[in-house]
């Protein structure tokens, strides 16, 4: 049965918000305006809090991947007939739906996806933001006339693609579903968007709300299935024109083989390995605080997450001993008490993984200064409770200061000298984001361009905004999903040429 169903202490509030947004509180793929159930494999739907299922339902599968891509063709079409300006009100309804909606949402976001409550109401009104911040490019998106040394008249247009796929994560997918949908509508585009199959619920309400702003019926259609499946199935469809993908490297690479298969672009927002450099002459109060929600906020799920904390030699032990007293000190339980700032890792086989990879640091030698799995009622609970964990003493060998571990757990590693640190923040195929700490202004300046990383913070950590360009270099992904960027990305430029002459001349071939 594709329905959310009573469970131990957690879904009555679920129930309750779903059924506001659903009738008959149905889980499945929205397409074209209604709840699609799946044909595919049974799933459920795991709370983090204590492991137990709250819900069910079927993967999607081709059927309704085929009617989704059908349906977001013909609202396309519709869409991009409207006038931008038209498009820009329908976007900033949306936002302001989010912000009516914004206690419901946050609480079905915290009660699903296992986030602290408090974290979810703040982001319920950035995603808002970012349906009004597009809401204000949508008719200001254009060409140029170009001046071509010929008696034409040569111009460009800026076209939506058609129907962009879009993958997002279980980690943030309130945020991540917003992220994608928003600018790709504002270009003109229809999305069919998949998120995760453990947090679809968030994005769903998403396409609901566009729909009831005044988006065509089918504009945005919400895929609840596997990403091997479904999700693979999107990518590969013959109405797919970009593929837009956040997740795992691993993910990333088989996502944009497949698309190259149709000569398909892509966006990929990928893992990352970040450095959090710390030089003596830091404030260290601020950068005590700074590392701590750079790692532990989100409970480390976050691909810009400062995983790497490299502190300089001459600060380290008294910096690593007040870190260690700060972490313990977090506010760390059940996603739906006000005070929370760390919530459950979202699944089991994550917090295995965070597990594992914390036992081998400490195998290969690194010293656990704090943290490891939870215990007491927290840990008996059954739900993913991992505490913030810190790893001294990591050399640049070992598998910790080298693969991403997405928990809250920080590798701190020690340098000498400016170019070490930079040196060892490079150290990494990933180059998703980083931070240095210093009050010298000139060396700020200098480690941020030295530094191979999309984002870079100096003296903070972890502030991104919907207005400005985010996206990693190397193995951390490519394109950039936000700002500007974003709208020239989800569009494709197209040259007309007029010709003004009387007589013009006869061309075979180039003339300039």
């Amino acid at each position: 049965m594709d329905h959310l169903e009573t469970a131990p202490d957690q879904s009555a509030r679920i129930l309750e918000l779903w059924a506001g947004f659903v009738p008959g509180k149905r889980i499945g793929s929205l397409v074209d305006g209604a709840i699609l159930e799946g044909t595919g494999a049974a799933l459920e739907l795991i709370d983090p809090t204590n492991g137990t299922a709250f819900a069910n339902f079927n993967d999607a599968g081709d059927a309704v991947v085929d009617a989704a891509m059908a349906s977001a063709t013909l609202a396309q079409r519709a869409w991009a007939a409207m006038t931008a300006s038209a498009r820009g009100r329908v976007l900033y309804e949306i936002g302001r739906l989010v912000r009516q909606n914004a206690e419901a949402i946050a609480e079905l976001e915290c009660r699903a996806a296992g986030r602290p409550i408090r974290d979810m109401r703040g982001e319920a009104q950035r995603v808002a933001e970012m349906f009004e911040y597009y809401a204000g490019w949508c008719d200001k998106l254009h060409g140029e006339v170009i001046p071509v040394p010929s008696s034409h008249l040569n111009y460009t247009r800026r076209e939506p693609l058609g129907v962009v796929t879009q993958i997002t994560p279980w980690n943030a997918p309130l945020f991540t579903g917003g992220w994608q949908i928003a600018p790709a509508i504002a270009a003109g585009n229809g999305v069919v968007i998949k998120p995760s199959e453990l947090t679809p619920l968030s994005t769903i309400i998403l396409g609901i709300l566009c729909e009831k702003a005044g988006a065509p019926r089918g504009l945005v259609n919400v895929l609840a299935g596997q990403g091997s499946t479904t999700g693979a199935a999107a990518v590969g469809h013959a109405a797919t024109a970009l593929v837009v993908f956040v997740g795992s490297s691993g993910g990333g690479m088989a996502v944009a083989e497949a698309a190259a298969r149709n000569l398909i672009p892509c966006i990929l927002e990928l893992g990352g390995k970040s450095a959090n450099i710390v030089f003596p002459d830091a404030d260290l109060d601020r950068a005590v605080l700074g590392a701590q929600s750079a790692i532990f906020g989100g409970a480390g799920q976050s691909c810009v997450a400062g995983s790497r904390l490299l502190v300089h030699r001459s600060v380290h032990a008294q910096f690593v001993e007040r870190y260690a007293q700060a972490a313990g000190r977090i506010p760390f339980g059940h996603p739906a008490e006000p005070m929370t700032q760390i919530g459950p890792i979202n699944n089991r086989r994550q917090f295995e993984k965070i597990d594992a990879m914390v036992a081998r640091g400490v195998s290969e030698g690194a010293r656990l200064a704090g943290g490891g799995r939870a215990g007491g009622a927290l840990g008996q609970s059954g739900g993913f409770f991992y505490a913030p964990t810190i790893l001294d003493g990591v050399l640049p060998q070992m598998e910790i200061a080298r693969e991403e571990v997405f928990g809250p757990v920080v590798a701190v590693m020690t340098f000498e000298t400016e170019e070490e640190a930079v040196a060892l923040a490079n150290a990494t195929p990933y180059g998703l984001a980083g931070a240095v700490w210093t009050q010298n202004v000139a060396r700020a300046h200098r480690v941020a361009a030295g530094v191979r990383a999309g984002t870079f913070w100096i003296n903070g950590y972890k502030t991104i905004n919907v207005m400005s360009p985010f996206g990693g270099f190397g193995k951390s992904g490519y394109g950039r999903s936000s700002g500007l960027e974003a709208m020239h990305a989800y569009t494709q430029p197209k040259s007309v040429w007029v010709e003004t002459a009387e007589n013009p001349p006869v061309a075979f071939g180039y003339s300039g």
